[in-house]
Parts: C-alpha cells; sequence; structure tokens
C-alpha cells in the first residue's frame, strides 16, 4: 500500500514538471571504427522555470531521445538565477562572450516581445523574458551563442543586489531621490 502511494506521489511530480525544455540543437555525430562507421548523436537542450531560473546541457548517445535525456538531466544541474526587471525583461543592457560568439542583449518596453536568433530565444523563453532586444555578433555556432548568452545573464544586476553590495539605498541608486544640483542658468551666473 505504501509502495502504490510513493510511486503515485513520484507519478504525480513527473505529470507537473517544474521545468519547461527546448530542444535547440541535434546533431549526428560519427565515430570511424575498423569496420567502418558508428552513429550517434549531439543533442543541446535550454532548461528553465520560466520565473527567471534557466540552465542549459548537451548529451551525447546512440539514440535521440536518449541523447536529449542526458542533455536535460544536465541543464537541471546547471541552473542559474537571474533577476528580472518587473518579471519581464532585463535590468540593464549587457553583453556577453565565449570563443568567438558575442551577444548584445538590450532591455524593451512592454509590448516589444522577444527579438533574437534562435538560440538566444530559446534562453530568454526559458528564462521568462517577454520583452527584450538581442543581436548575435561573430560566431552563429548555437553551443557558443548559448554560452554567450548565459555568460551574459550572469553579469546581470538588480538595483537591489547593487545598493546591497555599495551599502545604500535602492532610491540612492536609481537617482530618485537626487534633487537637481543646479539649473543651466545658474550655472552661467557662477
Amino acid at each position: 500500500m505504501a509502495r502504490e502511494q510513493n510511486n503515485r506521489g513520484r507519478r504525480d511530480r513527473d505529470e507537473t514538471p517544474e521545468f519547461a525544455d527546448r530542444l535547440v540543437a541535434i546533431n549526428r555525430v560519427s565515430k570511424t571504427v575498423k569496420g567502418g562507421k558508428r552513429f550517434g548523436f549531439a543533442a543541446l537542450v535550454v532548461v528553465g522555470d520560466q520565473k527567471g531560473r534557466v540552465g542549459f546541457g548537451k548529451g551525447k548517445a546512440k539514440e535521440v531521445p536518449e541523447a536529449i535525456r542526458k542533455a536535460t538531466e544536465q541543464a537541471k544541474r546547471q541552473l542559474i538565477r537571474v533577476p528580472l526587471r518587473e518579471g519581464r525583461t532585463l535590468h540593464h543592457d549587457i553583453q556577453g562572450r565565449h570563443g568567438a560568439g558575442k551577444v548584445v542583449m538590450r532591455t524593451a518596453p512592454t509590448g516589444t516581445g522577444i527579438i533574437a536568433g534562435g538560440p538566444m530565444r530559446a534562453v530568454f523563453e526559458m528564462l521568462g523574458i517577454q520583452d527584450v532586444v538581442a543581436k548575435s555578433v561573430g560566431s552563429q555556432n548555437p553551443y557558443n551563442m548559448i554560452r554567450a548568452t548565459i555568460d551574459g545573464l550572469v553579469k546581470e544586476a538588480s538595483p537591489r543586489m547593487v545598493a546591497q553590495r555599495r551599502g545604500k539605498k535602492v532610491a540612492d541608486i536609481l537617482n530618485k531621490d537626487i534633487a537637481p544640483s543646479a539649473t543651466p542658468e545658474e550655472a552661467v551666473e557662477a
């Protein structure tokens, strides 16, 4: 009886997955051996909870489903948390790079949507970003593009994090409570 309940609980968890995943690239790879060639598959997967956590993984196997499963497991182990403004966009413009892959990511107003290339779009969708403008410069290799995107997202800092690091208030960081120092006419008279 207890065993049935335990299995049912595990099944319920599997049916309502915490993470969404997106297959970005699948590649057929071959190994030359004495008798000819052995073919396998390499998969690149992005996983996220669409609430600020994202990760990527790669897996290789003889069959496609097994490669995807391995990549998904690796991605779940490598999740990072990214602070989002209003849960929909980045706090500030950022650049990321990995090898020859460079990406530029910019904040966007509400309603812009995700304007980005294939592998970057998958990362943003799994992260839960709704408005962003991104450009890939350099390598078009999906592995390098995803790594460069993750590199940039790791550098993302919210005003709260910056204020805490500097020992200030968030309002001081955002320049909300700072009064204008002098008008241009007063500066000329002085």
